[in-house]
C-alpha cells in the first residue's frame, strides 16, 4: 500500500484542505498518517477521521521581537529530530504539506530522507513557513494566478484549494426548512462568524430592513454573536455556527457575503456562488485578505467592499448589483482553472510518489 504523510497546522485553514483530500487519497489506495503539533487545532480536527496522528515539538517562526524567539529555535530543532525519526520508521512515499509553522520540521526532515514533498500555499503572497520549504519541494500548489510569479520556476501549479466534497451535495429544500424560509424569495448567506467579523455582522444587521425587502438572510454570526432582539425577525435566521447543515445552506443561497480568507473564497469558487467580499483590513492582518479579494474581483468572481468604506447604502447597493448580474459571476467561476483542485493535487501526489 502506498503511504502518505499529511502535515499542516496552527489554524483550521492549514488543516481543512488536508481533510478535503482524505476521500480521494483513500480511494487511490493510500495509507494516511498525520503529523502536527502536540496539542494544536490540527490534532482536534483530525481526531474525527480515524487517522494515526503523530505530534512533534514546534516553535513559531516570528518576524517580530518576542522573548520566545530565543527558545523556539530549539523546539524546531527538536521537532526536526522527532519528525525525521518517525518518517524514517514509517517510510512514506510522499509528504503533502498545507503549511503553518508545524510543517517546516516535517518537510525539511522528509527532504533530508529523500522523501518527495508537495506544498500548498493558500494565500496570494506565500507565508514564511512555506517559503522556508520551497527549496526542497517537488511541486508547490497555489490558489491565485498572481502567486505563480512568486514561486520557484518549474515548481508552481495553479490548483486552487481542495474543498470537502460534501459541500457540493447540499439540499436546497432542507436549507429552506432549517431556516423557515419560503422558496419564492432569493436567499443571502452571510458568513461572518470568524475572528474579526464584528464589523461585518453589524453592517449586515444595520442593512436588514432594506435587505429583507427583497431577500431572505441566513447569518452565520459566530459564537455568542446572536442578536436576541432579532430572533423573531421574519426572513432572517441566525446561527452561531453550523456543521453538516452548511452544505444545505450553500445549496439554498443565491449569493453570499463573506470575509476573504483563502479557503473560504475557494469554497465559494468551487460551488460557483456569486459573492460580495469584505476582506479583513490590513490593520488587522498581514493584508492577505485584501490581496485575495482583489484577485477574485479581477477574475470576475466577486464584488469587493473595503471595510473602511463599508456603509449600509454601499452594502445594499453592492448586494443588488451582484444579484442582478449573478449569472455573469457564475459563468466566470465556471471557466476558472482552479475548479478541480482535489484531482489536480492527487495527480501531483501520485507523480511525486512514483519518483
Amino acid at each position: 500500500m502506498k503511504k502518505i504523510v499529511l502535515t499542516g497546522g496552527g489554524t483550521a485553514g492549514h488543516v481543512t484542505p488536508n481533510i478535503a483530500l482524505l476521500p480521494a487519497l483513500r480511494q487511490a489506495g493510500y495509507e494516511i498518517s498525520y503529523m502536527g503539533s502536540y496539542d494544536g487545532i490540527e490534532k482536534r480536527l483530525i481526531a474525527d477521521f480515524d487517522i494515526p496522528y503523530t505530534g512533534i515539538s514546534t516553535g513559531k517562526l516570528r518576524r517580530y521581537l518576542d522573548i520566545r524567539n530565543l527558545t523556539d529555535p530549539f523546539r524546531v530543532i527538536k521537532g526536526f529530530s522527532e519528525a525525521r525519526k518517525y518518517l524514517k520508521s514509517y517510510c512514506p512515499d510522499v509528504v503533502f504539506s498545507k503549511g503553518g509553522f508545524v510543517s517546516v520540521p516535517v518537510v525539511r526532515a522528509a527532504a533530508a530522507l529523500g522523501i518527495p514533498c508537495i506544498l500548498h500555499e493558500s494565500d496570494m503572497t506565500p507565508g514564511l513557513a512555506n517559503r522556508l520549504c520551497f527549496p526542497v519541494a517537488k511541486k508547490i500548489c497555489c490558489n491565485f494566478p498572481e502567486t505563480m510569479q512568486m514561486l520557484p520556476e518549474g515548481k508552481a501549479v495553479l490548483t486552487g484549494s481542495p474543498i470537502r466534497s460534501e459541500l457540493a451535495q447540499g439540499n436546497r429544500i432542507a436549507g429552506l426548512d432549517l431556516c423557515g424560509f419560503t422558496a419564492n424569495r432569493p436567499v443571502i448567506l452571510v458568513i461572518g462568524g470568524s475572528l474579526g467579523a464584528a464589523n461585518v455582522n453589524k453592517a449586515v444587521r444595520d442593512a436588514l430592513p432594506r435587505l429583507l425587502e427583497d431577500f431572505q438572510v441566513v447569518h452565520l454570526c459566530g459564537k455568542d454573536k446572536i442578536d436576541n432582539l432579532l430572533l423573531t425577525t421574519s426572513g432572517y435566521k441566525q446561527f452561531e455556527y453550523v456543521k453538516t447543515e452548511l452544505k444545505d445552506l450553500f445549496a439554498m443561497a443565491d449569493i453570499v457575503i463573506s470575509r476573504a480568507g483563502a479557503n473560504s473564497i475557494c469554497e465559494l469558487l468551487a460551488l460557483k456562488k456569486p459573492n460580495v467580499l469584505i476582506p479583513l483590513p490590513a490593520a488587522s492582518s498581514r493584508g492577505d485578505q485584501l490581496l485575495n479579494a482583489a484577485s477574485f474581483e479581477a477574475q470576475g468572481f466577486s464584488l469587493v467592499i473595503n471595510e473602511d468604506d463599508l456603509t449600509t447604502e454601499l452594502l445594499v447597493a453592492k448586494v443588488h448589483e451582484l444579484f442582478s448580474n449573478r449569472q455573469s459571476y457564475h459563468d466566470a467561476m465556471g471557466r476558472s482553472g482552479q475548479m478541480d483542485s482535489v484531482h489536480t493535487i492527487l495527480r501531483l501526489i501520485e507523480e511525486a510518489a512514483q519518483t
